[in-house]
Order: structure tokens, then C-alpha cells, then sequence
């Protein structure tokens, strides 16, 4: 890790460390998303945020660092949004269409996010690994599965047996793929998965698709 003693801030302006990480963040967020992590460059963020290299690396120790702070600040966003979620009035019909519905509409508000995680795992995760801090985060949407399966397999309405991590994968997956294969989708199918035409259909849709699979009448075995 780089040690880099505190610069020599510029005559006549304090700037606050605070708000100075912070454009860092969305400076480097933009970076790492459109040019990965191996293209990204931290001279280009340091122009950008009208800062320096030198500064950069006080802050957060070097590119990895970087690369890692920025990692924990997107997946914190979600976690955020996720420990907000009100659901505890709704039946659980209702509350996993809403709960589907806040990663939907996430995923497609922060395109970057969706790149980030790309790349991530390009590199076999092995920033997220090491971070202390995206380990204790976890997700507080398996909590509200849990509890949403829970209430909806007591009541008879949910007859699927699974889990709050599978059934997590089902509904980040359609909302995952919809943004990551957009163009690539497009080009095959001369479609746009995130045409706002469309956007309900598809918001419907994935609701639908996860009540269905809880809801089905199964064969006896």
C-alpha cells in the first residue's frame, strides 16, 4: 500500500476532505466503469477532479485502493435502498413484486454499477474479497426474503422450496442481464431491453415471472 505524506493544500482554500473523496468517487466511478480496471487511469481523475495523483493516493493508498473505496460505495448505495424498504404492511405477494421491483429500478438508475460489477468479476472478485467492509455488508435484502418467504410459505401461497439466496439470483439476474446485454442484445435481436416503452412491460414482467415460480401448483412427488 502507498504511504503518501499529506500535500501541501493550495494557498487560501481549505478543501474539505469530505467532499473532496466524495468527487474522487464519482470521478473514478466513471473511469473504472467505461475503461475497466486495468485501462483506468488515475492521472485522468486527478485532471478531472481537479486535484492531484499525489492527493489521491493520501486519500486512499494508491489504484487499488481506489478501485476497492469505489466498489464499497456502489454496493452501498443498494444496500442503502434495500435496508429502506418498507414492506412489513404488504401480504408477501405483493411485498417480493415490490422488493423485485426496487432492483429493477436500481439497476437500471445506476448503469455504472452494473459495469463495475462486470469488471469485478472479470478479476475474480478479488477486491471484494479483501475488503473488510463488503464482507460485514452483506445484504439486508436476504433478510427481507427470508422473512417475506417465510410469512408466504406459512400463509400457503409460496409453494416453491427455496432459498433467499437463489431466489435473490433470480431477480438480479433478469435485472442484471437487461442493462449489462443491452447492446449486445440489441444487435443480435433489434431490440432495446431498456426502451422506456417498454420499461413497465418488463417491470411487470419480472414481478410476474418470480410470483409464478413461488406460486405454482407442483406435482406431488
Amino acid at each position: 500500500m502507498t504511504s503518501v505524506d499529506e500535500p501541501a493544500r493550495p494557498t487560501g482554500r481549505i478543501r474539505d476532505a469530505a467532499r473532496t473523496r466524495a468527487e474522487i468517487l464519482d470521478v473514478a466511478t466513471g473511469e473504472f466503469a467505461r475503461h475497466g480496471y486495468d485501462g483506468a487511469r488515475v492521472d485522468e481523475i486527478a485532471a478531472r477532479t481537479r486535484t492531484t495523483k499525489r492527493m489521491i493516493y493520501y486519500y486512499f493508498g494508491g489504484k487499488e485502493q481506489l478501485f476497492t473505496a469505489v466498489l464499497e460505495r456502489a454496493y452501498g448505495v443498494i444496500r442503502e435502498a434495500e435496508q429502506a424498504l418498507d414492506v412489513g404492511h404488504l401480504d408477501p405477494v405483493a411485498a417480493i413484486r415490490r422488493l423485485a421491483e426496487l432492483t429493477f429500478d436500481h439497476h437500471e438508475r445506476h448503469p455504472d454499477f452494473i459495469r463495475l460489477v462486470t469488471i469485478e468479476n472479470i478479476h475474480g472478485a478479488e477486491h471484494i474479497a479483501a475488503s473488510e467492509k463488503l464482507g460485514r455488508m452483506g445484504s439486508p435484502a436476504l433478510d427481507v426474503i427470508r422473512r417475506i418467504l417465510r410469512a408466504g410459505q406459512e400463509s400457503g401461497l409460496f409453494t416453491a422450496d427455496v432459498d433467499a439466496v437463489d431466489l435473490h439470483a433470480m431477480i438480479s439476474s433478469f435485472c442484471f442481464f437487461r442493462v449489462a446485454n443491452r447492446h449486445t442484445f440489441g444487435a443480435l435481436f433489434g431490440r432495446d431491453l431498456v426502451d422506456p416503452g417498454r420499461r413497465e412491460q418488463y417491470r411487470a414482467m419480472l414481478g410476474d415471472m418470480v410470483i409464478a415460480y413461488l406460486t405454482a401448483e407442483r406435482a406431488a412427488d
